[in-house]
C-alpha cells in the first residue's frame, strides 16, 4: 500500500514517514500543498494523510484539487484545528476521516488501516490480463481456462502485479507489499518467487506476461497483439 503524507511541520512529517514505513507502507512526503497536489495527481496512492495548515496552498485547497482531478483515494485530515465546523468542512469537501493533533500514532495507524480496508472493498474482485484471470474473493487463478494452484505468497504477488499492471514494481515495493519486510539486497527470495510464479502462469502459455526490467524490477505487460 502506498501513502502520501502532506505535512509542512518537519518533525511531524519525518515521524509519520518513519512510523508508516516501519508498518510496511510505501510512503512519500510532500512538505507543501503544491507538491502534494502534484504527487497526488501524477502517482497512484491508496491513501493521503493531509494537514490543513499548509503554506501557500492549505489543505482545503489541496483536497479540492485532488478531487477535481478525479482522484478518489481516501483522505485523512490530520490537523490542530479541532472545531466542529472545520471537521464538517473537511468531510463535506470529500475527506474520509479527521484526526486532531496531538495524536497517538497507534490511533493514526488504526484509522489508516480502516480507511485502506474500506478502499480495498471498492477494488475489482476479478482481475484479468490476456487469458489470465484472478478471482480475489474465491482465491482462484486460471489461465486459458486451466486452474493454476498458487501458494499464498504467489497469489499475493500475482494480485500485486495485476493491480499495478503496466507499472514497473521495484523489488523493495514487492518485498514490503508481499512479505511485509524491508528489501535486503543479499536475499533472492523475490527472484525465486517470481521464477516459481512464471513457471506456473507463463511457461506453458503465450503470451508471456511477467517481464523483468533489468536493474529496476518486474512488470506485468500484455503484448498489443494479445
Amino acid at each position: 500500500m502506498k501513502i502520501l503524507i502532506v505535512e509542512d511541520e518537519r518533525k511531524t512529517g519525518d515521524y509519520l514517514t518513519q512510523g508508516l514505513a516501519e508498518a510496511s507502507f510505501v510512503v512519500d512526503l510532500a512538505r507543501n500543498g503544491m507538491d502534494g497536489v502534484h504527487l497526488a495527481r501524477t502517482e497512484d496512492y491508496d491513501l493521503v494523510v493531509l494537514d490543513v495548515m499548509l503554506p501557500g496552498m492549505d489543505g482545503w485547497e489541496v483536497l479540492r484539487a485532488i478531487r477535481s482531478a478525479g482522484k478518489t483515494m481516501p483522505v485523512l485530515f490530520l490537523t490542530a484545528r479541532d472545531q466542529v465546523e472545520d471537521r464538517v468542512k473537511g468531510l463535506e469537501l470529500g475527506a474520509d476521516d479527521y484526526l486532531v493533533k496531538p495524536f497517538a500514532f497507534s490511533e493514526l495507524l488504526a484509522r489508516v488501516r480502516s480507511l485502506l480496508r474500506r478502499g480495498k472493498a471498492k477494488e475489482p474482485e476479478m482481475l484479468r490480463a490476456a487469458d489470465l484471470e484472478l478471482d480475489v474473493l474465491r482465491r482462484r487463478v486460471t489461465r486459458a481456462g486451466r486452474r493454476i494452484d498458487l501458494t499464498a505468497k504467489e497469489f499475493a504477488l500475482m494480485e500485486l502485479l495485476l493491480r499495478r499492471r503496466g507499472e514497473v514494481l521495484p523489488r523493495s515495493l514487492i518485498a514490503s507489499q508481499v512479505w511485509d519486510m524491508n528489501f535486503d539486497s543479499d536475499t533472492n527470495v523475490i527472484e525465486v518467487a517470481v521464477r516459481r510464479l512464471r513457471a506456473k502462469v507463463d511457461d506453458d502459455f503465450e503470451p508471456k506476461l511477467i517481464v523483468t526490467v533489468r536493474g529496476m524490477g518486474y512488470v506485468l505487460e500484455v503484448p498489443d497483439q494479445a
